[in-house]
């Protein structure tokens, strides 16, 4: 009887159920489970009957076991697949490139080879991979597959692949683990495989694992420093480290307790840094491995770098998500803050069978270098290229490797450092302290005081001074020179020394009465003694040179040796002669330019006299003063003018060229002759400056000036004036001074088109009105305005008289007490209304 609370057949066997009267029910699909229940039954309650039963036939739980089961294999078939069809289309992309064919041409290419090779498509895709490329998987390979014997070598290849692309799909390292293990670790009988992660505080981190219990990984996610593991013990040494068996080493590692057999640990390196290892652990002892099967777990390791690389750096000293250019920012400011030189060293990576090369980034304020140089002299360059000398071993460069490569700081109380400027060796003892911050490191010494600081400044007094000493024993015949000697005789530290009295061999011939003069005084009088020679030396090349030796008597004042130094003097000798070269040219050129401020002088003396007569033109008496500049070179370009026109006007007119000398004298000339020819037209003086301006800017080369120009009618009395940057003109007028009004206009030659605003006045008999250059009044202490105003008060004593010479005696009388300091030309006239 059908119990209504079960689903299903019973535990007797399968029940004929039916869909309709007399039919029975189809099969479910294979693989799928079909769950039946009484369409009138309540539903069951949480799996369970009411008795404590499952509800579930035996025969729908083993087809759902059996889905279960299909799934999972479908599912690794599919990982599988996707790691290989990475290969394919790696391969697929090499004979793209080769053949030039599309996509689908490769696929089929890829097919046929195949099939005419005897291989499968992914060990053929393998192969191409390999070949193409350069790397440490496609050598093991070569290499295993030249060596091993077996039908199935040439598998190894795809394991590799396969273990590669596994890991370039996988997310994080536990999948590399995985992947590696699966596909290349197994077949050489190891069971488990560990990825490690190392930090600058000698502790590690578990980025991966595969092949453990399920606790294993949790228990060992973080190893102390200090604690001696496997992994640890080969970042110690940085090289592979082989157990037979752990339970025998007594070492502590992951799975321990369920792997004690053998184990190989490896440290992982990227860019030089070793950032982790990888621990392969056996069951039983470690099985004896070929040269090549030992190449394929150095390339396993590298798979592992890459792992490492491509996620955050964590652990302590290494926060999640933390960049690099923020921890370089970081050192940069943690340097800077010190107080003792530091270096900022930055790896150059090039090819990996290359050493590491390492760049100065940066230097703290506090850099001193040891060698004297600058900091500039520093960053910028390679660490081995600026001490060169720290090459040797157990030098610097060798503690800045390893610290790299392990993350290790290292600290030394007395630290020997060398450079090597301009061929001398400058070495000194310093406190030393280098760290690793990311791919950066931070070199921090302390420099000791005392001898070796008078060491470095009697080094640096030799070098900068090109000297070199010696000491000759005249008994033995023993010769001593410091390295810097032999550099300046062009001679290898292992030369034989020159003895002094072999120096006319190595002299010009020209200076052999010289040296012998020198020998003669040193050897025979005992005294001491120098003279310059020019050193012909083995390579050729002739320097000049200075020696100065003294004697060294014995107890008995008998000579016993000689000791001096050699200087190289060639640039002071090439120096002297340069100068001596400069002053013959340049007493050329001051004959020149004195030559060329003679004719300007009389140039301008022809044009202006220093001092004038006075000038009546119909009711005007005008009187002009020149005052040349002091000194002879600085001829200016001030010029003047009072020309009676056509019209039956008189033109008043004042200017100053910029500058002086010869350009500036026939500069004032050209303006001087342009103005009169424009002022015949009868033009205003406005329309004057106006075209005087567009000659100035046309006519002359880079020349600008300033004017004040005054056209005065006589039948009116009336002056229209205009002026062009121009101090204004100054009216006397019963005993009292004032300037005229300040008119708009800019300088000639500024411009090409330029308007200039026009004034006019109303003279009356006994006016005095006075046109100046700015030489009469500029002084460097005080503002023009300021100077301005002094020269009013002085113009307005003395008072005015009826001495027909008294417009003469206060134009001297304007020069005498003149207050300026410029030491410029000076332009002034005069002019009375009669």
């Amino acid at each position: 009887m059908h119990d209504p609370h079960q689903s299903g057949p019973g535990p007797a066997g399968p029940r004929p159920d039916t869909d309709g009267p007399g039919e029975p029910a189809p099969d479910p699909a294979p693989g799928v489970a079909v769950l039946a229940r009484d369409p009138g039954a309540d539903p069951p309650t949480d799996g369970l009957t009411t008795d404590g039963l499952t509800p579930w036939d035996p025969r729908a739980v083993g087809r759902l076991a059996s889905t279960v089961e299909r799934l999972r294999d479908e599912l690794e078939r599919a990982q599988a697949g996707t790691e290989g069809r990475a290969l394919v289309e790696m391969a697929m992309g090499i004979l793209i490139e080769r053949l030039s064919c599309s996509p689908t041409q490769a696929a089929g290419q890829l097919d046929t080879l195949a099939e005419q090779a005897g291989l499968s498509v992914l060990e053929l895709a393998a192969d191409l991979v390999n070949r193409r490329s350069a790397d440490r998987i496609a050598a093991a390979a070569r290499e295993f597959v030249t060596a091993a014997t077996a039908p199935d070598a040439p598998s190894v290849g795809l394991r590799l692949r396969a273990a590669e692309a596994g890991a370039l799909a996988g997310a994080d390292a536990e999948a590399v683990a995985a992947s590696m293990l699966d596909h290349a670790l197994r077949p050489l009988g190891a069971e488990a495989v560990a990825i490690w992660a190392a930090h600058p505080d000698q502790s590690l981190s578990l980025a991966g694992s595969a092949g453990f219990d399920a606790g294993e990984p949790a228990r060992w996610r973080y190893v102390p420093p200090g604690v001696p593991t496997p992994a640890r013990q080969a970042l110690d040494r940085r090289h592979t480290a082989d157990y037979p068996s752990l339970a025998d080493a007594g070492l502590p590692s992951i799975g321990h307790h369920q792997l004690s057999g053998g184990r190989v640990a490896l440290p992982v390196g990227s860019a030089g840094r070793i950032i982790g290892a990888l621990e392969i652990c056996w069951s039983g002892e470690l099985p004896p491995h070929s040269r090549p099967e030992r190449r394929q777990i150095e390339a396993l390791a590298e798979l592992c770098a890459t792992a490492l690389e491509s996620q955050p750096a964590t652990g302590p000293g290494h926060p999640a998500g933390e960049s690099a250019d923020q921890q370089l920012t970081e050192l940069l400011q943690l340097a800077d803050g010190l107080h003792d030189p530091c270096l900022v060293l930055e790896p150059l990576t090039g090819a990996p069978d290359l050493p590491l090369r390492f760049l100065i980034r940066h230097v703290n304020p506090g850099f001193v270098d040891f060698a004297g140089r600058r900091p500039g002299a520093v960053v910028g360059t390679r660490l081995l290229d600026a001490y060169p000398l720290a090459a040797e071993p157990g030098g610097l460069f060798e503690k800045v490797e390893h610290v790299f490569a392990t993350g290790e700081p290292f600290r030394a109380e007395s630290m020997r450092l060398a450079a090597l400027v301009d061929g001398v060796p400058l070495t000194t003892e310093a406190r030393v302290s280098i760290s690793r911050h990311g791919r950066h490191l931070a070199v921090v010494w302390r420099l000791d005081d005392g001898t070796p600081r008078v060491a470095r400044l009697l080094q640096h007094a030799q070098r900068l001074g090109r000297i070199g000493g010696f000491e000759e024993n005249l008994t033995t015949g023993q010769i001593a020179w410091n390295e810097p000697l032999f550099e300046l005789h062009g001679l290898p530290p292992t030369a034989r020394p020159i003895a002094l009295h072999q120096l006319p061999e190595h002299a010009h011939p020209d200076d052999a009465h010289a040296i012998g003069r020198f020998l003669r005084t040193v050897l025979h009088h005992r005294r001491a003694a120098s003279t310059a020679f020019r050193l012909q030396r083995a390579d050729g090349v002739a320097r000049y040179i200075r020696v100065v030796a003294e004697p060294v008597l014995d107890e008995q004042s008998r000579l016993a040796g000689v000791r001096g130094a050699y200087q190289d003097i060639s640039a002071q000798h090439w120096t002297e002669v340069a100068l001596a070269a400069t002053r013959d040219q340049l007493a050329h050129t001051e004959a020149q330019a004195a030559e060329r401020s003679r004719l300007a002088l009389q140039l301008q003396h022809a044009i202006m006299p220093p001092s004038r007569g006075p000038l009546t033109l119909n009711d005007l008496r005008v009187a002009v003063r020149y005052r040349p500049a002091e000194k002879d070179h600085l001829v200016g370009g001030d010029w003047y003018d009072a020309l009676a026109l056509p019209s039956g006007q008189i033109l008043l007119c004042v200017g100053d060229v910029a500058g002086h000398g010869i350009d500036a004298a026939t500069g004032m000339v050209a303006l001087r002759n342009a103005l009169r020819g424009l002022a015949a037209t009868g033009a205003g003086p406005a329309q004057l400056l106006a075209w005087l301006n567009s000659v100035t800017h046309h006519l002359t080369d880079n020349v600008t000036a300033t004017a004040v120009c005054g056209v005065y009618d006589p039948a009116t009395r009336r002056l229209r004036w205009a002026r062009a940057g121009h101090l204004p003109p100054v009216l006397l007028r019963d005993g009292a001074a004032r300037t005229l009004p300040d008119l708009g206009g800019i300088l000639l030659g500024a411009i090409d088109q330029a308007d200039y605003e026009e004034g006019e006045i109303q003279l009356i008999p006994g006016d005095t009105l006075m046109m100046y250059t700015d030489g009469l009044i500029e002084r460097r202490d005080r503002s023009l305005q300021a100077s301005l105003h002094s020269l009013l008060a002085t113009a307005q004593a003395p008072p005015p008289s009826d001495d027909p010479a008294e417009l003469e005696h206060r134009l001297d009388h304007l020069l005498r007490y003149s207050s300026a300091d410029t030491d410029d030309d000076t332009c002034l006239i005069g002019v009375r209304i009669g």
